[in-house]
């Protein structure tokens, strides 16, 4: 062998795997192109024969396919899914079924996205396949739309019940009831929106079984409801053994229905109530202040005593459920303690009378009865600091029931006959006793033209729904409202005095201020069987001051207050009709 034939094969051997490296890295660029390219080309396409819902959208870039996709669905999407519910013809807008198509969705489903995968590029070229385009659901529209098929062609499930009335039972039979069962009902209807050529969709109304059924209603009657009305349930008291009937104590039980059950119920404040009004005990005594010799004291509060109520309510409705010979509740005696007491009365400091005023009227009847009745009941009223008084809440209605009677108020500017008439008269005197008091005026509404036994600028009228007198306690201290009537007769005038009992806060003084604004009355002819003549007189505005100056530990201060009235004319009234009654 020549000695350089080996050195010859080196470089030869060398060169040809330099050719060899050279052509795979050509072949590596020439397909990375190649594939760099085609994805260029694919980038967010969709593969090409690709088709949603039977509409082509291949080939075209994601947000152009998803447009695509929504033209060529919208006349499906748009159209009545024409449906049978148990064989009735209903056509159902998928809109207001919660239907539509998530657009984007579908199309990124079918392949619209941009991706290095070469399975996604290999799919763009030589694939595509025929997808169903996704349907979004508005699951609260759904429900309520399917709630109103069930209401129209449907029948609700009738759960069973019991109620006492008395000492007798009445049921309520179960019933079975017909609805759309809603996963089926979605499913048949999704499978239809979008179908080229869909078929009528029947949907079939399932049964609904009640939760309280036959079979828990027997239950119930056995376990509780026949042995509740059997026979009296008897308390043990203070030694004494009290029997409760069942037509008085079952308006305290009822039967829930609860978790597939009814369940025997108490309503605790109804059982004590029928309790209460058979057991005699000593009812406790709020403490109070009220008059004595002429100066307000503390009544103190008594306790009382009384059966245990949590006692009677955790044991009744087992012992209402045995049968006779052991249905008996022994219940314990308890003190009952007085809601408000002498400590807190004491804390009033109601001690000196703070204001006083007196209206007087004349002779007639009904002022006597009207505002003695309305003193009668206002009288010794105590209010706490805070609370507000109200004349129309206290006296009530004005009702022959609650002892008034007709007499004159007035109406549209001229005197009628109504029931009440004079109670203004108290609320004049009461507003004047609270103004004196320094008490805070939430409410009051002076007469519409002036009556001249009235305080000009400070009186107050009332009529029952309509206008009220109200004042605020907004001291410290407890008010206690004293009221002292005298009758009118033919030859004397009556008289109302408030006093106001409390611990002095303010020092009241005011000022009433000329007459402005002046006005002339009309001449009204009445051509009706009751009249009531009147010789008219002028109207005008005018303004009353309240000053307070603070007392004793008051440290407050307080604007003025200015009270203006407009006082209308009172009509010259002119009888027309010759029967007219002045009634």
């Amino acid at each position: 062998m020549p000695k350089n034939q080996g050195s010859d094969a080196q470089p030869r051997e060398k060169a040809g795997a330099k050719v060899v490296l050279w052509l795979v890295l050509g072949l590596g660029v020439l397909f990375g192109g190649a594939y760099a390219a085609a994805h260029y080309v694919a980038g967010d396409k969709v593969p090409r024969n690709t088709t949603v819902s039977g509409v082509r959208i291949g080939g075209h870039p994601q947000g152009e396919a998803a447009e695509r996709l929504r033209a060529g669905l919208a006349d499906r999407v748009a159209r009545d899914i024409e449906t049978t519910v148990d064989g009735t013809p209903v056509a159902i807008d998928p809109a207001e079924l919660g239907l539509g198509v998530d657009y984007e969705a579908s199309v990124a489903e079918a392949g619209g996205e941009r991706s290095w995968d070469p399975v996604r590029l290999w799919n763009y070229f030589t694939g595509g396949d025929d997808f169903v385009a996704e349907v979004e659901v508005d699951t609260a529209t759904f429900n309520t739309y399917l709630q109103g098929l069930d209401e129209q062609h449907g029948q609700p499930a009738k759960d069973g019940a019991i109620t006492f009335e008395g000492d007798q039972i009445r049921t309520v039979d179960a019933r079975t009831g017909k609805a759309l069962d809603p996963a089926d009902t979605l499913t048949a209807l999704e499978a239809a929106f979008l179908e080229e050529t869909p078929d009528v969709v029947a949907l079939e109304m399932a049964d609904v079984q009640p939760d309280i059924d036959a079979s828990d209603v027997q239950e119930a009657l056995d376990s509780f409801a026949s042995p509740a009305v059997a026979a009296p349930v008897t308390l043990g008291f203070e030694g004494s053994n009290i029997k409760v009937a069942p037509a008085d104590y079952t308006a305290a039980l009822s039967l829930v229905p609860t978790n597939g059950e009814l369940v025997p119920t108490l309503d605790p404040a109804k059982l004590t109530e029928v309790v209460g009004a058979r057991i005699t005990t000593g009812a406790p005594v709020d403490a109070s202040v009220a008059l004595v010799d002429g100066r307000p004291k503390v009544v103190p509060a008594k306790p009382g005593v009384t059966f245990d109520e949590q006692q009677l309510q955790s044991g009744f409705l087992e012992v209402v459920a045995k049968p006779q010979g052991e249905r008996t509740l022994a219940l314990d005696a308890q003190v009952a303690q007085p809601e408000f007491t002498t400590k807190q009365a004491r804390a009033l400091k109601v001690k000196e009378r703070v204001s006083t005023f007196t209206t007087y009227f004349p002779y007639a009847e009904y002022r006597n009865v009207n505002i003695g009745r309305a003193a009668e009941i206002i009288d010794g009223t105590l209010l706490k600091p805070g609370e507000t008084f109200s004349l129309n809440d206290t006296v009530g209605e004005r009702t022959e029931a609650n002892g008034f009677t007709k007499g004159y108020v007035i109406s549209d500017g001229i005197l009628v006959q109504d029931l009440g008439g004079g109670v203004s008269q108290m609320a004049t005197t009461l507003f004047n006793a609270m103004f004196f008091a320094g008490l805070e005026d939430v409410e009051h509404k002076p007469h519409s033209f002036y009556i001249d036994r009235y305080p000009v600028g400070r009186e107050a009228t009332v009529a029952w729904g309509a206008v009220d007198l109200r004042f605020t306690n907004d001291t410290p201290y407890g008010v206690l409202i004293d009221t002292v009537f005298t009758d009118s007769t033919p030859s004397s005038s009556g008289a109302v005095t408030v006093n106001m009992y409390s611990t002095k806060y303010w020092d009241i003084t005011t000022t009433t201020g000329a007459r402005y604004n002046l006005t002339e009355p009309k001449v009204r002819r009445i051509d009706s069987l009751t009249c009531h003549a009147n010789q008219g007189y002028g109207g005008f505005d005018i303004d009353v001051v309240r000053y307070f100056k603070p007392v004793g530990e008051n440290t407050e201060t307080r604007e003025d207050e200015v009270f203006s009235t407009t006082y209308t004319p009172s009509d010259t009234v002119i009888c027309t009709n010759p029967d007219a009654v002045d009634e």
